[in-house]
């Protein structure tokens, strides 16, 4: 019985295991439109892009392997700024005067995921 019940445990594990993706996607929009997609699984080197909004301002954007956040802007409160490295889904980092959204989604939720 103990082995029967390590067997539908260990296929249950390899089940789980192998559904998942693995990666994390970064959905970067402004106003709601998605501006870039990136999985962060795939991320090999440090870069950065900028995005601009259509009322002059910047967020300029760096990623890394496994993370991303804002690294400089252009607008007043610099609370996109401050928010961070994103190291998961729970919470997004918003620019309110650019209308800049970045936000985590597993590999899976987003199918088409590029690396910049």
């Amino acid at each position: 019985m103990i082995a029967a019940a390590a067997v539908v445990l260990a296929a249950l594990s390899a089940y789980t295991l192998s559904s998942r993706k693995g990666g994390c996607v970064a959905v970067i929009s402004q106003y709601g439109e998605t501006v870039r997609e990136i999985d962060l699984s795939l991320v090999a080197k440090e870069y950065s892009f900028t995005v601009e909004a259509p009322n002059g301002g910047v967020n300029r954007v760096l990623v890394q392997p496994g993370r991303i956040c804002v690294e400089e802007a252009d607008c007043p409160d610099q609370i996109c700024v401050q928010q961070g490295w994103l190291p998961d889904g729970a919470m997004p980092i918003v620019c309110m005067p650019h209308g800049l959204v970045i936000e985590i989604r597993d590999a899976g939720a987003s199918a088409d995921a590029v690396s910049g």
